[in-house]
């Protein structure tokens, strides 16, 4: 219903300033043409636009409908405004180094490079500026290292923690139109500045009024509700224009994900399904992952009240170091966890393992073997592999970490439909390495700036970039998000500087690839009978151990150097 009155307020709003516009328009012809009768008719249309005015003024501060629904239209045009004006600057900017000429390739790399920068600021800034979702796909960009230049994925990087804050009095507001409860009656106390506030959401630390518990309450911002239909059409408008404009550039995949994500992410129901169900999951691999999930105590649409569970930045080495946490306990740590999720058959995928969602809490006893918990935050995006998939990616994998250069090229067409001339490009995207890196067998070690430097140049001078956005376009959705959660925990992992190199991680993933692949061949070999069956059991058996035991072999040496 208020809806219905707002846009018939609008209706009539713009049709009464529209006549007096057009009455206004006649008066000043008239006036220049020096017809006699200019006077009066300027005076009655001065009487008409004082009525309107009036009108409107009366409406405005008598009626909230009215009031509702001229603020949204005067918000929306400011939203609209912002994107399109930062979108026509970053359009000027690329279409002038684009077409201009240059003396050298050095010349032109430079100019690049202080074009991007320039783009990538007056992104941020139109970013910050208009907030929720837009603050969410500056998050994206600043973890796609392997993809965008760093002057983008560096200029981003501010989103992860530095988001607009909505006022505790709108979040009260929401809160009892929500619930139907009063918040006072709910909560006895609540902290007024927010421990961390999200593209989406904040968080606030408050006490229940019913049990004294001290809990962290997560509300969605309200402004949400009224401007997530018109920032996703907007965004995806944006990458429409990109790619008429730049057609060797497509990133419409990267606002078709956004739009198909975002719904699920603003339910918070939806999110405190996804936590009960993973962290009663992983009660039974509490060694291998030492995750902590905190315990859902209610749940509702836009407010999610949660056991209050602190910790530090998993990126923060010095809060790490002074607890005598080991690094590479981490490392391995999220390692299980998330290769747990990818290649485990019905478990779900956390899709958002961004810095702001992981934290660690340092115990006083070692619990599990460790004396730490990593904390996942934030379940409101998670997908379902199918089966097939994973079986198909833990091939790839081994046959990468192999170098059998046949094999992979096998199951990337089975996983992403990759032909073989797109092979070399997606075995790099894959694993956030160069292309001669991914194709040598040498993924498990360390990645340094300067090959990262290298990636970015081969991308511009050879053309891959061009190729890489339309390969991206043409994947499954499902293997973008994995490509996504690769790439988020590559950078955490990256980002504690483990003592122990990569070749840990790389043998924990073996391992789950290892046994996923088992499994899907020990179920091939119950079809067989007498010595087929028992040749392919044999050969099955020392394959996966094989793998296991690298692992085991690598651990057992680690303990012992570490007691030398």
């Amino acid at each position: 219903m208020q809806e219905t009155y707002f846009s018939q307020g609008v209706f009539m709003f713009n049709r009464i300033i529209n006549q007096n516009l057009k009455r206004n328009g006649t008066i000043w012809v008239r006036r220049l043409s020096g017809h006699p009768k200019a006077k009066v008719r300027s005076f009655r249309g001065h009487k008409v636009g004082f009525v309107v005015v009036g009108l409107a003024g009366g409406l405005y501060f008598a009626n909230d409908t009215f009031r509702n629904g001229a603020n949204h239209l005067l918000l929306t045009g400011e939203r609209v405004g912002v994107v399109t004006l930062a979108t026509m600057k970053c359009f000027k900017y690329y279409s002038t180094v684009l077409t201009k000429n240059f003396d050298s390739k050095e010349e032109y790399y430079k100019e690049l490079d202080e074009t991007h920068k320039r783009a990538a600021l007056v992104t941020l800034d139109a970013l910050r500026t208009n907030g929720g979702i837009y603050i969410k796909l500056g998050q994206h960009v600043s973890a796609m290292t392997y993809l965008l230049p760093k002057e983008w994925t560096e200029t981003m990087i501010p989103l992860q923690d530095e988001c607009p804050q909505s006022s505790l009095t709108d979040i009260k507001v929401m809160f009892e139109k929500d619930t139907g409860e009063k918040f006072d009656e709910v909560f006895s106390s609540i902290d007024e500045v927010p421990i961390g506030v999200a593209s989406l959401a904040q968080v606030h630390i408050g006490t229940l009024r019913d049990s004294q518990e001290k809990v962290a309450i997560k509300f969605q911002h309200p402004s949400l509700q009224e401007f997530v239909p018109l920032d996703i059409l907007m965004t995806k408008t944006v990458f429409d224009l990109m790619a008429k404009v730049f057609p060797d550039y497509p990133l419409t995949w990267l606002s078709d994900e956004l739009q198909s994500s975002i719904y699920v992410e603003l339910d918070f129901q939806n999110e405190a399904k996804n936590a009960i169900k993973t962290a009663e999951y992983f009660k039974k691999f509490q060694k291998q992952t030492a995750l902590r999930i905190p315990k859902v105590i209610e749940a509702h649409k836009r407010v999610l009240i949660l056991e209050y569970v602190p910790g530090g930045r998993l990126d923060d080495l010095k809060f790490i170091d002074s607890h005598n946490i080991s690094r590479s306990e981490v490392s391995s740590c999220l390692s299980h966890t998330f290769n747990n999720m990818i290649f485990t058959p019905d478990v779900s995928l956390h899709c958002d393992p961004h810095g702001g969602n992981l934290a660690i809490r340092p115990l006083d006893h070692k619990k599990n073997g460790h004396n730490f918990e990593i904390i996942l935050y934030d379940h409101g995006l998670y997908r379902d592999i199918p089966l097939q998939m994973k079986r198909d990616y833990a091939h790839f994998w081994l046959a990468m970490l192999d170098n059998d250069t046949a094999k992979m090229k096998v199951y990337a067409k089975r996983v992403a439909g990759i032909t073989d001339k797109q092979f070399p490009l997606f075995a790099a995207a894959i694993t956030g390495r160069d292309i001669d890196h991914a194709l040598s067998g040498k993924v498990h070690t360390q990645r340094e700036d300067s090959e990262i430097d290298k990636m970015h140049q081969a991308l511009l001078s050879e053309g891959l970039v061009y190729d890489l956005m339309g390969l991206l376009s043409q994947i499954p959705r499902i293997v973008l998000l994995i490509l996504k959660t690769n790439d988020l925990t590559r950078f955490l992992d990256e980002a504690l500087q483990n003592p122990l190199g990569l070749q840990r991680t790389f043998l924990i993933l073996a391992s789950y690839c290892a046994k996923t692949v088992y499994y899907e061949e020990k179920e091939d070999a119950q079809k067989l009978r007498g010595l087929s069956w028992l040749r392919s059991t044999i050969s099955l058996n020392f394959a996966y151990y094989k793998r296991v035991s690298q692992l085991w072999i690598y651990d057992l040496l680690v303990l012992v150097r570490g007691h030398i």
